[in-house]
């Protein structure tokens, strides 16, 4: 069985909810806490970041871990320009 690389796990956590051991600071401002200013509501926005999360719990992979890395940066950038 893969073990998960500890420096992709701990950017998964900063990008999530901001944790200062993070091996890159891209991460700087994370998720949960940009969701405090979601249009909807903090209430509306958490579950669905935690499902998205969730969704993609069960990746081994690095690749695959890399991807969605990518994916939350992409969505973190969004959110930010709203």
């Amino acid at each position: 069985m893969p073990t998960i690389n500890t420096g992709l796990r701990k950017e998964v956590i900063s990008i999530y909810k901001g944790n200062s051991l993070a091996s890159t600071d891209t991460h700087m401002i994370e998720l949960l806490n940009l969701g405090k200013d979601y249009p909807q509501g903090f209430d509306y926005f958490r579950p669905r970041l935690h499902k998205a999360f969730m969704a993609n719990a069960h990746l081994k992979d690095e690749d695959e871990i890399r991807r969605g890395l990518a994916r939350a940066d992409f969505v973190k950038k969004e959110i930010e320009a709203l």
